[in-house]
């Protein structure tokens, strides 16, 4: 470790080259703040890619997240049509058993219309408050919840949502309106993807085993997940590509299966179905996915998608 001199003589220095640094830029007419101001997001990719100490990973990485930045919480988020809300004015022991029911660990509570929302409960104030009157209301247990706008991009929300402490915030529409929920989960898997099995999604996919998907998965989201891409269309999830291809709403064991980008209809080949399992009012919440030849019949184009649909047995 430097004495008591050294580090004497080294803070001398260093103010004495600092202020030589000033000194030179003034006379130069610089700043030496100049290389601290802002960049675009352009020039930032520039630097990335001009850059040669980062190796190519490290570059892929940085614009993955620069690409997943740039989204927008309303194209992350839960929409008001799958969230659970409860009552302020329902009473503790109907809100116990509706969030035993239910998977989430937080819920907004709303007073009147989805629009008001006040706040929002957590699993454990519900469940795990033995000194609560039973006949309390949610109301009293509700917790400040933050809103954000839909517009605002995924990394500027992410920051602000850890910074001031939350996990949960409601996204509001341009006209004030509730449009959905969003959790610090949602924002951090959309940079850096979801965590799954070992032996699921792409793999099961092509191993010919099916996979079991939410109907809400985005294209890009659900081509990661099977290895299956599917066209692009007036729809941003699996749910609404089957829709859209049945031109009709969904019933459970409809099937849709996917013929490969580089095959012709009517030429042998694999391809994939997509079978509706399970419908969450009028929209497709689960779809098993399963690889395999499909059959003759079946090798249809379909517009907006190159694809064919069976419906399920049954009477008509």
């Amino acid at each position: 470790m430097p004495g008591p001199v050294a580090r004497g003589v080294a803070r001398l220095v260093v103010r004495a080259a600092d202020g030589a640094t000033r000194l030179v830029t003034d006379l130069l007419g610089a700043s030496p703040a100049a290389g601290r101001e802002r960049i675009t997001e352009d020039e930032l990719r520039d630097l990335v890619a001009a850059n040669t100490v980062l190796d190519p990973d490290e570059r892929r990485i940085i614009d993955e997240v620069l690409v997943a930045g740039a989204s927008l919480v309303r194209e992350v988020m839960m929409p008001r049509t799958e969230v659970v809300f409860l009552s302020a004015g329902t009473d503790l022991t109907v809100a116990q058993r509706v969030v035993r029911a239910e998977p989430h660990s937080r819920y907004p509570v709303i007073d009147g219309t989805h629009d008001d929302v006040v706040g929002f409960v957590h699993l454990r104030d519900v469940l795990l408050r033995p000194d609560l009157d039973p006949c309390a209301t949610v109301g009293e247990l509700t917790r400040e919840v933050k809103r954000l706008p839909g517009s605002k991009r995924v990394l500027a929300a992410l920051t602000e949502m850890r910074r001031e402490g939350h996990h949960l915030a409601v996204v509001v529409d341009e006209y004030g309106g509730t449009a959905g929920i969003v959790t610090l989960e949602d924002l951090i898997e959309e940079l850096v993807g979801e965590v799954h099995d070992g032996y699921d999604g792409a793999a099961a996919a092509h191993a010919g085993l099916p996979t079991v998907v939410d109907g809400r998965l985005n294209l890009a989201d659900f081509a990661e997940r099977t290895g299956v891409t599917l066209p692009t269309g007036p729809y941003e999830t699996v749910g609404g590509f089957v829709m859209a291809v049945l031109g009709r709403l969904p019933v459970a064991g409809d099937e849709v299966p996917v013929a490969p980008p580089d095959i012709e209809p009517g030429e042998p080949g694999g391809g994939w179905l997509l079978r509706v399992l399970a419908l969450d009012g009028r929209r497709v919440s689960r779809i098993a996915v399963s690889a395999g030849r499909l059959p003759e019949q079946r090798r249809e184009v379909t517009a907006p998608a190159r694809a064919a649909v069976r419906r399920p047995a049954g009477p008509s």
